[in-house]
C-alpha cells in the first residue's frame, strides 16, 4: 500500500513515542518532517529518529508531499493549529483534548468538511490489545447484557513545584476532565456506544496552591487552581447502560480502574489510559477468568490512531479515532461541567457511531 508522507508539529516529551511509531511501527506511515516552534528541539527529534526535516510549523505546512499532519502542541493551541494545517490543505490527527470549547470544536469541524479533509484525535488507546479484546467478549455475549459500567481514575497532580511549568497542570487543558477522563469516556463509548445525556459534579479542594517544597525554584509561590481538580459524573448510554465515572488530580499515586457489569458476568477491563494489562472475566457460576489477547497491539502504540486514518485514507473507509467521536467526548465532557454548575442532567444532542472493532487476524503494523 502507498505510503502516507507526514509530518508532526509539536516535538515535546509526547513526540518521542509517536515518533518511535509512526517510523518503525506502522509500514503506511512515512514521517517526513517534524517542527516546533523551538526548531532546535524539533532538529534534536529529527536526528533521533532519523527523519530528514526539521523546521518551523509553517515551513512544515508550507510543504506540498505532506498529507496529514499530527498535531502534538499544548491543549491551549490545539484549536488554532488543528485550523492552520487545515487551511494548509492537510489531513490533521490531534492530540487530546480535541478543543476546550464547543465553538472552537465547531470551527474545526466546519473546515475540514468545507476542504474535505479527515479530522482524527486521541486517545487511540481503545485500538490496543487490552480493550479490543475487552470489546470482542462484550461483542460475543461472554457477559450477556451490559447494564452499567464504573471507572476510576485517581492520580496526584504536580504540586511539588519541580515541574518548570507545573501551574499550567492547574488549568483547563490539564485537568482531570479533560487530560485523564477522555481515555475513560472514549474506552465507554467504544465499549457500549454512544451517551444520550450526564449529569455530574466537579469541583477543587482548594481555589490555589502555595509551593511548600523547599527544593522547588518555585518555593513559596503561591498560583491559582483555574479548573476543577476532581470530578464525579454519570453517563446514561443509548443503549439505555449507565456508568459511574471518578477523575481526580487530588491524590497520590495512580489508581486506574475501569468495570463493566453485565447479565452474565462482570468484566474488567485493562487501564484505558494503556494498550495492554490483564482482561478478566468473574461469570455468573462464581469462577474469574482470564482471557488471552484476541488482538495485536499490547505495548504503548500511541500513533495507531494515525496509521488507522491513514489506511482509512486509502481504502476509502471511516476512520476509528474520529472528528466525530472526539466531538461527541467533549460534548459530554461540557455536559458535565453544565450539570455541575446547573444542577441538572444535561441531555447529549449529538452522538456518534460506535467505532467499529479491528479485524481479527491482521498482521502486526496493519490495521486493514
Amino acid at each position: 500500500m502507498q505510503k502516507t508522507k507526514i509530518g508532526i508539529i509539536g516535538c515535546g516529551f509526547i513526540s518521542g513515542i509517536y515518533l518511535e511509531n509512526c517510523t518503525k511501527t506502522f509500514g503506511i506511515l512515512e514521517v517526513v518532517a517534524v517542527a516546533d516552534l523551538a526548531v532546535d528541539l524539533a532538529r534534536k527529534r529529527a536526528e533521533e529518529f532519523g527523519i530528514p526535516k526539521a523546521c518551523t510549523p509553517a515551513e512544515l505546512l508550507a510543504d506540498p508531499e505532506i498529507e496529514l499532519v499530527v498535531n502534538l502542541t499544548a491543549p491551549q493551541a490545539h484549536t488554532e493549529v488543528n485550523l492552520q494545517i487545515l487551511a494548509a490543505g492537510k489531513h490533521v490527527y490531534a492530540e487530546k483534548p480535541f478543543a476546550l470549547n464547543r465553538a472552537d470544536a465547531d470551527r474545526v469541524l466546519a473546515l475540514a468538511k468545507e476542504k474535505g479533509l479527515r479530522i482524527g484525535s486521541a486517545p487511540d488507546t481503545f485500538l490496543g490489545a487490552g480493550l479490543q479484546t475487552s470489546r470482542k467478549l462484550i461483542d460475543d455475549g461472554w457477559i450477556g447484557t451490559p447494564y452499567a459500567a464504573s471507572g476510576l481514575i485517581l492520580m496526584g497532580n504536580a504540586y511539588d513545584g519541580m515541574h518548570p511549568g507545573f501551574h499550567n497542570y492547574l488549568q483547563f487543558g490539564w485537568d482531570p476532565l479533560f487530560d485523564m477522563a477522555p481515555y475513560y469516556i472514549t474506552a465507554l463509548i467504544h465499549l457500549l456506544g454512544p451517551v444520550r445525556s450526564v449529569s455530574g459534579s466537579a469541583g477543587s479542594v482548594k481555589g490555589e496552591h502555595t509551593v511548600t517544597n523547599p527544593l522547588s525554584p518555585r518555593y513559596g509561590e503561591t498560583v491559582p487552581i483555574g479548573a476543577p481538580m476532581h470530578v464525579s459524573a454519570i453517563l446514561d448510554f443509548a443503549n439505555g447502560a449507565t456508568a459511574a465515572l471518578q477523575a481526580a488530580k487530588e491524590s497520590f499515586g495512580y489508581t486506574p480502574r475501569l468495570e463493566i457489569y453485565g447479565t452474565e458476568g462482570i468484566l474488567h477491563v485493562p487501564d484505558p489510559n494503556a494498550f495492554d494489562g490483564a482482561v478478566t472475566l468473574q461469570q455468573r457460576n462464581g469462577t474469574t477468568q482470564s482471557f488471552p489477547y484476541s488482538h495485536e497491539f499490547a505495548k504503548n502504540s500511541r500513533g495507531i490512531g494515525v496509521a488507522d486514518m491513514a489506511h482509512a485514507i486509502r481504502s476509502d473507509r471511516k476512520h476509528r479515532a474520529s472528528g466525530e467521536l472526539a466531538s461527541h467526548v467533549l460534548d459530554i465532557q461540557l455536559g458535565i461541567l453544565a450539570s455541575s454548575k446547573e444542577g441538572r442532567h444535561v441531555a447529549i444532542e449529538a452522538g456518534c457511531e460506535q467505532p467499529a472493532p479491528l479485524p481479527l487476524g491482521l498482521k502486526y503494523g496493519l490495521l486493514d
